[in-house]
């Protein structure tokens, strides 16, 4: 039987994280009044580090002030922030070519494009959610006009310059797929009319994770294969990161609960658990960022460092599981998960969470914001987990 008590209690800390420690960091420190937009490199008191805007932040932050107007309160001031990100993005963040720019400075000159679509993938989600907090039909459209540029490229690679000799090498990397599923999950929950496509678009994805990335007798999901699916035993080849495991675990038991999909479920669940057993920090807790296949050295000097996002995506992956399934193991996982996180993470003197740390949990930076941390997987971990336990009676019944 499940524990409705505990997950109360949880429910109360999530609200009360939000509200009291994240949502007043961002309102307060980040908003820039008089270009519009939104500073994204603050320290720990909120200070502003760089004026320079990561357009992936001002999409993430968009998202962030829209979806807490729609699902929280319809309070005036996060929708006017929401606005904020809205005008500045459509204004100066696209290119001609439809495509997003990665950086650009204060006022919106453009600093920085990448050859890769994924700041693209944030535009959709905030321009679906900003579509409902204004009921501005042109939000959404620009949200499908972003979304069918990423297919085209997903679908079209070489419409990229490639970044290696292809004809020598190919590989692929897992961020593609996953995030392109989040992505086309996101906006069908408000783009009513084009379900049928977005479905398509994720059968596609679980196809590619369960064929090219999952290796099952290997008990591991692989950051990046050759092109074909088959393993590249090199260090790069050998890479698992058990956040992105995690995370794209918790993408498929969402789609499996929407399809009502037994065998999805049960083949996310096999992801989560082996990813998680991967990337838990046996010596002193936590979850490792980087992993070998085959126990070997990481070339990645941060493998053992412990980021906030891993650990927020991991909590949610823990606590859907554990509500979907009404097993006690993963309440325990997600116990022993939340202590940690809970212990070391947060930052009770200025709100919000420290992104870095070491290892032992001895905090590695101090930032609040930089080109990649920002306001979505924190928000998205207590936005999501309330929602989980708001409806824990229909989840459960569908796989408990």
């Amino acid at each position: 039987m499940i524990d409705t008590k505990r997950l109360q209690t949880i429910k109360k800390i999530y609200h009360r994280v939000l509200e009291k420690d994240v949502i007043p960091f961002w309102l307060q420190n980040s908003l820039d009044e008089k270009n519009g937009g939104y500073y994204n490199y603050l320290d720990r008191d909120g200070e502003v580090l760089s004026r320079d805007k990561s357009v992936w932040l001002q999409n993430r932050e968009m998202w962030f002030f829209s979806k807490i107007y729609n699902e929280i309160e319809h309070r005036e001031d996060w929708k006017d922030a929401a606005a904020l990100g809205y005008n500045f993005i459509g204004k100066h963040c696209l290119d001609n070519d439809g495509r997003m720019f990665f950086l650009v400075d204060e006022q919106g000159r453009k600093l920085r494009k990448r050859r890769y679509w994924l700041t693209d993938t944030f535009a959709v989600l905030g321009f679906s959610q900003y579509s409902v907090a204004s009921g501005d039909y042109k939000a959404l459209r620009a949200a499908r006009r972003s979304f069918d540029k990423i297919i085209d490229l997903y679908e079209k690679p070489e419409g990229l310059e490639p970044k290696f000799f292809i004809e020598n090498r190919s590989m692929k990397a897992l961020v593609a797929p996953m995030l392109l599923m989040s992505t086309a999950q996101e906006i069908r929950q408000v783009d009513k009319d084009y379900t049928e496509k977005y479905n398509k678009v994720i059968d596609t994805c679980i196809c590619e994770v369960k064929n090219n990335f999952y290796k099952k007798e290997e008990g591991a999901l692989l950051e990046t294969v050759l092109s074909d699916g088959q393993i590249l035993n090199n260090p790069e080849g050998r890479i698992v990161n058990p956040g992105h495991s995690i995370e794209t675990s918790w993408f498929l038991m969402n789609e499996a609960l929407y399809r009502k999909d037994k065998d999805l479920f049960y083949l996310a669940l096999e992801i989560l658990n082996c990813s998680y057993e991967r990337g838990w920090d046996n010596e002193y807790g936590g979850i490792l960022t980087f992993t070998d296949l085959w126990g070997k050295p990481s070339p990645r000097l941060e493998w053992d460092m412990k980021f906030w996002w891993t650990h927020t995506e991991s909590l949610f992956a823990m606590l859907l599981a554990y509500i979907a399934t009404q097993d006690d193991s993963y309440l325990a996982k997600y116990e022993k998960l939340h202590k940690w996180t809970f212990d070391y993470f947060p930052d009770c003197e200025y709100g919000e969470w420290f992104g870095y740390l070491h290892r032992d949990g001895s905090i590695s930076s101090q930032i609040k914001g930089s080109e990649w941390k920002g306001t979505l997987h924190l928000p998205r971990l207590l936005l999501n987990g309330i929602n989980c336990i708001d409806n824990y009676s229909q989840i459960g019944a569908i796989f408990g």
